[in-house]
């Protein structure tokens, strides 16, 4: 399987780099990681709604540039549906086995997803109703991927 992630922003701080290196080495074993970085907008915080649909547009192009018609894409959005591990992990696995081999997750900036994103992608998925930092986001779905190819494996993970 063809697993891409798409992301807007750099990751500035060292043990966010140092947890991203450490799950794309163990997912290496599973599949074939590619992690893309666009870059984001300046914000300020005065924005007004049009300024940040602006940004989220801006940011949302760069990202719409790196998905194939083949990829599968799935949003992470906040209004996406819930699961747990063990379901997306059954969800990652049927997807393979329907044909979707080349799988897109997407992460958005600090404003969310561009509408033309979201129009874009085959499913939206949420992992809380809690706001979480993109950068701490991108730490979380690697490992959510790792613990759901384990599961898909039969090998042992931590419930």
């Amino acid at each position: 399987m063809n697993v891409k992630i798409l992301c807007v922003g750099k990751i500035k701080e060292k043990f966010y780099r140092d947890a991203i290196l450490e799950y794309s080495k163990r997912l290496s074993k599973y599949c074939n990681l590619q992690i893309i970085e666009v870059a984001d907008e300046k914000t300020s915080e005065t924005a007004s709604t049009n300024e940040m649909e602006i940004v989220k547009n801006k940011e949302g192009e760069r990202l719409l540039k790196y998905l194939k018609e083949r990829d599968f894409v799935i949003a992470l959005a906040i209004q996406g549906t819930q699961q747990d591990s063990v379901a997306f992990s059954k969800y990652i696995e049927n997807l393979g086995l329907t044909g979707n081999s080349s799988v897109a997750f997407v992460i958005g900036g600090s404003l969310g997803l561009s509408n033309d994103l979201l129009a874009r992608s085959d499913a939206q998925i949420s992992f809380s109703k809690m706001t979480f930092p993109h950068q701490l986001m991108r730490v979380i779905l690697l490992e959510q991927i790792y613990r759901a190819m384990r599961i898909m494996n039969n090998e042992p993970y931590h419930k």
